[in-house]
């Protein structure tokens, strides 16, 4: 009866409109007050304990990271490195832009800060030199999504707190599929402009091509700190962030003087607003997620699918169809917030399942 109201009562404000923190966090009360023995002091506990994760640290660090990068003048001296990297090539401009989204994704993690930061700047040059509207913009939608596969990527940092799994091992497996994507992405602009009259331009000489990437070195030196730290067990993915934050500000300020001290206060004041908007989604989905774990929602799920004798290939059809049905109606962070605590915990990983089962369940994944 609890599952049912829970997932009613989310359904219903979500279609009446209700921001996706304020559906999460309301549904999660109102289940609690009604099926549930815990009182509203609990709640309020509860509420804060949940957004105490020393993980989510790492989230207002990079997204203060980001803005200074875009804000900064970063992300134009990237595109300038693609642009004289690959911008000779059939499609060379769309395929600079791809370049640069990746470049960025991995200095910002964030899929809206890479959309807007390259798509600003690119899309109308695209469109001056001959590429159709709807082309452009839709390289750099489809590129910007790099920011969320691309580490140091932000929904990552959010996917492992809410799962509790390492956030360093998220990069790292982040790593290949991005650079897959991108290069897939590449050669599908590549493709496709053969289809298309465009103009290439000049391929650059070694000279000017070592210039531009003299002038981005400060931008692509972050991804080696962060990814460096990381890995070479310099520092922990939070304090990368941190450290990600503080270089991001010296370049912007110092080395590239994009970014006068007047307007630091506009550009603090414009991550903080992205950080309070990200953090209580997030606190309200930790919310919902305890009410998952307290009523043993997932482990219902898992009794449910193990006793339909679903093969592994059939569960992840229907995970992933549901992904593609959310993705329609909401973002990415939303998404995982609400389906990750559902789903992470089913086998093999439910410990709740009785260990005959669990144990042929995960014998039918391994021959799968």
């Amino acid at each position: 009866m609890s599952t049912a109201f829970l997932f009613a009562a989310l359904l219903l404000l979500m279609a009446l409109g209700m921001p996706v923190a304020i559906s999460l966090g309301l549904s999660s009360i109102l289940t609690i007050l009604f099926f549930a023995n815990d009182s509203l002091a609990s709640l309020s506990i509860k509420l804060y304990e949940t957004s105490e994760h020393y993980t989510l640290l790492s989230i207002p660090f990079f997204i203060l990271a980001g803005t200074m990068m875009s804000t900064g003048g970063v992300a134009k001296r990237m595109v300038r490195f693609a642009i004289a990297a690959v911008g000779h090539l059939r499609g060379g401009l769309a395929i600079a832009s791809v370049l640069a989204c990746t470049l960025f994704a991995a200095v910002s993690g964030s899929s809206p800060a890479t959309v807007v930061a390259i798509g600003s700047i690119v899309i109308a040059g695209m469109v001056r030199s001959g590429y159709p509207k709807p082309f452009a913009a839709g390289v750099i939608c489809n590129a910007g999504t790099l920011g969320i596969l691309i580490p140091p990527s932000i929904v990552m940092v959010v996917y492992a707190t809410v799962t509790e799994v390492s956030v360093g091992r998220m990069f790292m497996a982040g790593v290949i599929p991005g650079l897959l994507l991108s290069g897939m992405l590449a050669l599908a602009v590549w493709w496709r402009a053969g289809k298309l009259t465009l103009t290439r331009t000049e391929r650059a000489r070694p000279r000017e091509l070592l210039i531009a990437f003299k002038d981005s070195i400060w931008g692509l030196a972050l991804l080696g700190i962060i990814m460096g730290g990381i890995y070479g067990g310099i520092f922990t993915p939070t304090e990368a962030a941190a450290v990600a934050a503080v270089y991001a500000t010296l370049v912007a300020v110092l080395v590239y003087r994009d970014i006068g001290v007047r307007q630091l206060p506009e550009v603090l004041m414009e991550s903080g607003k992205t950080t309070v908007m990200l953090m209580f989604i997030v606190a309200n989905a930790l919310l919902f997620a305890h009410v998952l774990t307290s009523e043993r929602i997932p482990q219902t799920i898992a009794e449910h699918i193990i006793a339909a004798g679903m093969a592994p290939w059939m569960f992840l059809i229907v995970v992933n169809v549901i992904l593609l049905v959310a993705g329609n109606f909401m973002e990415p962070t939303g998404i995982i917030l609400i389906l990750a605590p559902i789903f992470f915990p089913l086998p093999p990983n439910s410990a709740s399942i009785p260990s005959t089962s669990a144990s042929s369940w995960w014998s039918t994944w391994k021959s799968a």
